[in-house]
């Protein structure tokens, strides 16, 4: 995980709740809305000079709200300084208004350079030495599509090839969702301020936010739990959240006491799938580990994990049933495939959750035909129907066959979707991606988990797989499908990290993050 990652709050916010703990802060404890961008802007300002200390002109790109408030301030502070500062107005100044117009003024008494938007000379941008730009542009209340003068500023600074600090939020990235619309500033540091918003994590956050910045402004911790504060509407989790699962065996355990992982996939020309599952639950201290797998695999499965118990469907005298009653969890999906082989054993997979109660984790395949089937109406077993003893973890793709609709609405609002899985098929609900998103509820009361680990090295056939197998050794080792699905994501995640630390992201394969699981299973106390 990265340092600055491991800095930031857990609580996460939509934009609409920031502002609200805004309000508190204002009129509940009398703090000034100026004061707080005074100190915004110096917060801001601060990171500028750690990152880039060379610079010698400040380029503010400032919009009309409070965001171009920070930005007005943040210009003065580095004419104070002895730096060349200059604002660059996408809004006429004389209609601001409140705390924005006063933080104009301030810059105006201070004689910071002002030019409006259409009459930026782009030659003469070219002239200042160490530059760094300042995006004080939209904020977090923007919601739709980005156009007009502020579409082409957000392109300059795309364009201009010089580091960019964003105020509070890359402008045109959403709050709420990580998506960009249209067109986003793409910063390489982030100072976010009050409360963490929860789209500054996933979707296509990584690619405008940078390093993220977080500051409270030095409010009272009474803004953030006084009655009239907003429960926050996400958790952020990350590889520290697991320790308390991970507690030192006990001394006289068995392979009896730490369960017993079923993993059932692998048809034909899909067998390093289940085997990648099936070693990967192994790694993260299942006591016992078999896989239901075409007979052709026996060899490959054995030859690279003999620990492993391999029954071949294609086998006489198989005894499906009897294994599936003595599994402790059954990991259903990887390289499952969707022919009438496929589909059978994920409806006998269904039958003993049903008949043992043994909670299931459904992945890839499995979870297009638990789609298929719900969609045209011929869900055997109960299937569609929400269930309390299962995870599901799909990728955005497979999230939109669960929920009947399109990659792209997914997501538009992944925290939406997830929260939907979670309505209409019960248990524990994932979906992938960068900023992972987990919802699961339990005793009555609907949780939303942001993971902040992992990288773009990930993006490679067999991670989810591998996620499968671990998610379903923390099952079977006894820990409730919500905890173990947070801290299976979160191993995950670290794992790529580590593994990316030690080779770098391009050309990270899914087995390369096997030992790196073991060690954080592990973790020194």
């Amino acid at each position: 995980m990265t340092d600055y990652l491991n800095r930031l709050p857990r609580d996460l916010y939509t934009a609409q709740q920031v502002r609200l703990l805004d309000k508190i802060a204002i009129e509940q404890f009398d703090i000034p809305g100026f004061t707080l961008m005074q100190t915004a802007a110096s917060v801001a300002f601060d990171a500028l000079l750690e990152n880039w200390p060379q610079t010698r002109h400040v380029q503010v790109f400032a919009g009309s709200g409070n965001n171009a408030g920070d930005g007005y301030l943040l210009a003065a502070l580095a004419k104070e300084q002895g730096l060349s500062a200059e604002v660059i107005q996408l809004s006429d100044p004389e209609k601001l208004s409140g705390d924005p117009r006063q933080a104009w003024q301030w810059a105006l008494e201070r004689q910071v350079l002002m030019t409006a938007f259409v009459d930026i000379d782009l030659e003469h941008e070219k002239d200042h030495a160490h530059p760094v730009v300042v995006d004080a542009l939209l904020g977090t209340g923007l919601d739709r599509e980005v156009g007009g003068d502020y579409a082409r500023a957000i392109n300059f600074i795309n364009a201009a090839d010089r580091p960019v600090l964003a105020i509070d939020i890359p402008s045109g990235l959403s709050a709420d969702t990580g998506r960009c619309l249209g067109v986003a500033v793409r910063a390489d540091t982030t100072v976010t301020f009050i409360g963490l918003k929860q789209g500054l994590l996933t979707n296509q956050a990584g690619d405008y936010v940078g390093e993220l910045i977080y500051h409270d402004l030095d409010v009272p911790d009474r803004v953030f739990t006084s009655d009239a504060s907003p429960q926050p509407s996400a958790a952020r989790i990350d590889i520290n959240s697991t320790s308390a699962l991970l507690l030192p065996r006990a001394v006289a355990s068995h392979k009896g006491t730490h369960g017993h992982v079923l993993v059932i996939g692998g048809d034909s020309g899909f067998g390093g799938a289940v085997i990648m599952a099936a070693e990967a639950a192994l790694r993260t201290g299942a006591g016992l580990v078999s896989v239901i797998t075409r007979s052709a695999h026996r060899s490959a499965l054995l030859a690279r994990r003999p620990e492993v118990m391999v029954l071949g469907t294609d086998d006489e005298q198989v005894d499906i049933d009897g294994l599936l009653a003595r599994a402790t969890v059954i990991v259903v999906g990887p390289g499952l495939g969707r022919s009438d082989w496929s589909r059978g054993l994920l409806q006998r997979a269904l039958s003993s959750q049903i008949t043992v109660g043994t909670p299931l984790i459904v992945d890839a395949d499995a979870l297009q035909l638990l789609a298929e089937e719900h969609q045209q109406g011929t869900a055997k077993h109960g299937t569609g129907i929400k269930r309390d003893n299962w995870i599901l973890t799909p990728h955005p793709g497979e999230a939109a066959a669960l929920l009947n609709t399109s990659t792209s609405a997914v997501q538009d609002d992944r925290f939406a979707a997830v929260r939907e899985l979670n309505e209409i098929w019960g248990g524990a609900c994932l979906i992938k991606g960068s900023g992972s998103l987990i919802c699961s509820t339990e005793n009555s009361q609907q949780s939303i988990f942001l993971c902040s680990e992992g990288n773009a090295g990930m993006a490679t056939g067999g991670m989810g797989d591998m996620l499968s197998g671990i998610v379903g050794s923390l099952v079977a080792q006894g820990h409730s499908l919500g905890d173990s699905l947070c801290a299976g994501v979160c191993i995950h995640g670290e794992a790529a990290d580590l593994s990316m630390q030690a080779q770098g992201q391009r050309g990270m394969a899914a087995t390369d993050l096997m030992p790196f699981i073991r060690q954080l299973v592990n973790p020194l106390r």
